[in-house]
């Protein structure tokens, strides 16, 4: 009887481990994507680049598990995701709360995540507690560790090994820092200081701070350029902050005169894109060599909550996070060409060609 009894459970244990399998979805992301996060959704929409169709969506509230239930992420309201420079995975940072209205901090004592996602079969393959909410994870240009930063007053930046998920370093930066970034040669990370309107600029290699750079009122991220130049969103000031890479200092400051959501330069018509939320809009701006400086060239309606940017050749790809969708539009025509429905705010977006 005991033998008989054992037999059963094998068989039922069996039985239970196939229709998960049956059950479980097979997804192979094996053609050019756009990656959007959607934060009310907590989900991942994956845009196939040849026809811009959603091909699947991904909850990232669930971790798949062999043979078993799926276990629960605890993820709540993902923010910005990046891509290793293998192009095998990604990660997205998770401060848990809804940074959609502005990134003006975050609720004390809150914790913050990072999760990595298989970029071709889109499941969760870790989960990275944060003792403090952050605003973005980040993988270094090697692609050997994973950048973070506690959006506290006294803040700091995390240094993961990107392998182990083991904490490697710790940095001391500026307060609410918020959007880790790199410079184009990989060689230095800028993080926004949020509460201090600074950015710290690090050595990658050595992980020592070289400068505490004085920006706008409220700076979120230093978005990266091809020229050698970093651009810094702030946002309270809505102003943008040209850094020299070289120098690492503030060469002009672009008045916009709306808050922004996110800056983008495209290295092909040598072009400053800024999104403007509240009037769901993409303005850009042209490098004047005769004048020495940027000027505003024009702007185009996307949707409601415009914010993030991605651009793919001469097509960029907005996020439009109170619309719900992503709108592809042509680089060189400044015209939208079509919108793509996607899960509640959009935020984050990263493209693998």
């Amino acid at each position: 009887m005991k033998k008989i009894f054992f037999l059963m459970c094998i068989l039922i244990m069996m039985g239970a481990c196939k229709k998960k399998q049956e059950n479980t979805p097979v997804i192979n992301i094996n053609y050019p994507a756009v990656y959007v996060v959607n934060g009310g959704s907590n989900s991942l929409s994956i845009i196939k680049l040849s026809d811009g169709t959603v091909t699947t969506t991904i909850d990232l509230t669930k971790q798949p598990m062999s043979g078993m239930d799926d276990m629960a992420t605890g993820i709540t309201w993902p923010h910005h995701i990046y891509m290793n420079p293998a192009k095998t995975q990604l990660v997205v940072g998770v401060p848990g709360m809804d940074l959609s209205a502005g990134h003006s901090g975050g609720m004390m004592g809150m914790p913050g995540k990072f999760a990595i996602i298989d970029a071709s079969k889109g499941y969760i393959t870790a989960v990275v507690d944060i003792p403090v909410m952050n605003h973005n994870a980040v993988f270094s240009p090697n692609g050997n560790e994973i950048w973070t930063a506690r959006m506290e007053d006294m803040g700091k930046v995390l240094v993961y090994d990107a392998n182990t998920h083991t904490l490697k370093n710790t940095i001391g930066v500026g307060k609410q820092p918020a959007e880790v970034t790199f410079s184009f040669d990989g060689k230095i990370a800028f993080v926004a200081n949020g509460g201090d309107n600074s950015v710290t600029a690090i050595d990658v290699n050595t992980k020592m701070v070289m400068a505490t750079i004085p920006v706008g009122a409220d700076p979120v991220g230093a978005w990266v350029g091809s020229n050698n130049k970093m651009y810094v969103d702030n946002e309270t000031g809505q102003t943008i902050s040209v850094i020299d890479v070289t120098t690492l200092k503030v060469v002009e400051t672009i008045v916009l005169g709306f808050m922004p959501g996110m800056a983008a330069y495209q290295d092909d018509m040598k072009e400053l894109w800024v999104s403007d939320p509240v009037n769901g809009k993409i303005h850009w701006w042209a490098w004047s060599s005769s004048m020495n400086k940027y000027v505003h060239s024009g702007e185009f309606l996307t949707g409601s909550g415009a914010h993030a940017i991605a651009f793919d050749g001469m097509k960029a790809y907005i996020t439009n996070q109170l619309a719900g969708t992503v709108s592809v539009c042509d680089v060189m025509s400044h015209t939208k060409i079509k919108d793509i429905v996607v899960g509640s705010k959009p935020n984050g977006i990263v493209i693998k060609p």
